[in-house]
């Protein structure tokens, strides 16, 4: 499967080191003042085992304080490195490469957690037919960077916001009066958008194949309930499972044969990977 590792766009992207600069450097760095300002050099160092991701980030970080430094990547986004792995060399200004240094390790050290916990499960349904898929459960302000993440992990992405995709859940049926009645007001309203129905119930499943969508999301399904589900629903429509999902429950989820696993904690549960930036030459 090849990734699809285009970045957001670059305004975006400049949006989001903008912000992080601005709360880190405030009226100004009063540390970094203190040094002289010569070129100096630094190398980033990756301490564990981990898939790369968020180079956009740390580069427009370096850049906004320094737009001359030259930062020589050894690796490119979602490429699998060691333990020990220097990632990138850079040379610029000294006073810019440590002002830089934490907002930009903040970028790649949770972008690159997010792909590597998302190429884990990845690797865990290996072999099958399901794909994974992230879910709109992002850090507040990083959702374009961490859904970027989950597909340099080799996930997929789910819908991006509540704009794209019409997604109907517990609630939205309850209002409605039904899930017929909510699947016929979403087609009238948004006939061009996905349709994705969440159902409870093997009886809801019917009715949802019976009104008709684009996908059926099953919630906190059992295990029988789900291979019931399965067989209903194959050939007719996509199956996504939600609800109940981790390392130790997905491959059999997996192999009851769905077409998707959407897994929050992808993009919520951060693990920040082990990097350091640090002065002077490679050792």
């Amino acid at each position: 499967m090849s990734l699809d590792l285009q970045p957001p766009p670059a305004e975006a992207i400049a949006n989001d080191v903008a912000c992080a600069l601005a709360e880190d450097l405030g009226s100004g760095d009063v540390t970094a003042a203190l040094l002289p300002d010569h070129a100096d050099i630094a190398y980033l160092l990756c301490k564990e085992a981990a898939v790369v991701s968020g180079r956009p980030w740390f580069d427009a970080c370096h850049r906004a304080l320094d737009p001359d430094v030259v930062i020589d990547w050894h690796m490119a986004e979602g490429d699998h490195v060691a333990a020990g792995t220097v990632l990138a060399t850079l040379s610029g200004r000294a006073r810019a490469l440590v002002s830089a240094e934490r907002s930009a390790l903040n970028f790649i050290q949770t972008l690159s957690g997010t792909a590597t916990t998302t190429a884990t499960y990845v690797a865990a349904v290996s072999g099958t037919s399901t794909r994974l898929l992230d879910t709109r459960k992002t850090l507040p302000g990083l959702r374009l960077a961490q859904k970027y993440a989950v597909r340099c992990g080799g996930g997929l992405n789910h819908r991006m916001g509540l704009y794209d995709t019409v997604m109907l859940k517990e609630n939205h049926i309850r209002a409605a009066g039904s899930l017929t009645g909510a699947v016929r007001a979403a087609r009238l309203a948004q006939p061009d958008l996905p349709l994705v129905v969440e159902v409870e119930t093997l009886a809801q499943l019917e009715e949802a194949l019976a009104v008709g969508c684009d996908r059926i999301l099953i919630d906190d399904f059992d295990a029988q309930s789900r291979r019931a589900a399965v067989r209903i629903a194959k050939g007719k429509i996509p199956l996504e499972v939600s609800g109940g999902v981790d390392l130790s429950t997905i491959r059999s989820i997996a192999e009851d044969g769905v077409d998707f696993i959407s897994i929050g904690s992808l993009t919520k549960h951060v693990h920040a990977i082990d990097l350091s930036m640090k002065l002077g030459p490679v050792p």
